[in-house]
């Protein structure tokens, strides 16, 4: 086809005369055509990664099932499964209020990178650089103090209060196993109404930093305090440290990772099921309990 301006062309018997206004035309057709094209191409896209998508929510909600329908105990942490304990008295906030509580009395500890902002891991440091001080059973009563006031605005994880609910209706045993202070957990679970379900199995840190976890201390007390046995027992918690400490306890472990970051971070350590929401949980103890 040739294309011409119409004042500059020569008519001749061979020749194909096209306006400027059928060459937008055309132009036109083709630019829609590829439109199109690339519009099917997105839906094909779009409908792959949907059934994707579904085929990994089918494959999560059948790992689910497997874990809870043998489970006739159910030990959560405290701090992420049940709340987020420090969503507006942030927990890096503590960790460093910790520290200055020790600078003012002349002491120091020496924090890894990755321990900066975590109140347990100043905890634990004053422990291990001063294992002989008083200062250390001082330093934990100053953390349930601040833990105490984050009680306060602690924020619910959502579908948790139903689920825990749902478990102790259908005869089901819980426990707390947290690195958290037993008393925090209890004032936070009386003030939802959840104290019935798990009282007297709340379990939180002793007056020994080292036992907080990844040692199983808290976990094992659980299970001696439900009289559980660790094969019929299934652990909720949201770190590699509830992850290790429900293995040395022999006891399977649900991740519950809030955000990317946090469940990627369990897939590291080695969880085989994570979920970034208890909603599915919630549902499969549902049909669970259906007779």
């Amino acid at each position: 086809m040739v294309r011409r301006a119409l004042e500059h062309h020569r008519l001749g018997p061979h020749t194909l005369l096209v306006t400027t206004e059928q060459a937008e035309q055309a132009d036109q057709a083709d630019q829609a055509e590829q439109a199109e094209q690339a519009e099917q191409a997105e839906r094909a896209d779009q409908a792959e990664q949907a059934a994707q998508t579904e085929q990994a929510a089918h494959a999560v909600a059948e790992s689910i099932e497997d874990l809870i329908s043998g489970a006739e105990y159910v030990l959560f942490d405290f701090d992420g499964p049940i709340c987020r304990l420090f969503a507006r008295h942030p927990s890096r906030t503590v960790a460093d209020s910790l520290v200055k509580w020790l600078l003012a009395r002349e002491t120091e500890v020496r924090l890894s990178e990755g321990e900066a902002g975590d109140p347990h891991a100043v905890l634990r440091a004053a422990s291990r650089d001063h294992p002989d001080s008083e200062l250390v059973g001082e330093l934990e009563a100053e953390l349930t103090r601040e833990e105490l006031r984050a009680t306060r605005t602690a924020w619910p994880t959502a579908y948790a209060d139903p689920l825990i609910r749902t478990w102790s209706a259908i005869g089901v045993g819980l426990a707390v196993a947290t690195n958290n202070s037993p008393q925090v957990a209890e004032e936070y679970l009386t003030g939802r109404g959840l104290r019935g379900c798990f009282a007297p199995h709340i379990h939180g840190r002793t007056g020994d930093p080292r036992l907080l976890k990844p040692d199983p201390d808290c976990v094992r007390r659980a299970l001696d305090s439900l009289g559980a046995d660790p094969a019929a027992s299934l652990m909720i918690g949201d770190t590699p440290a509830d992850l290790h400490a429900a293995r040395e306890a022999g006891v399977r472990f649900l991740g519950y990772g809030r955000g990317e970051h946090r469940t990627e971070r369990l897939w590291k350590a080695g969880a085989s099921t994570v979920v970034e929401s208890l909603e599915p949980v919630l549902e499969a103890v549902r049909m669970l309990g259906r007779p």
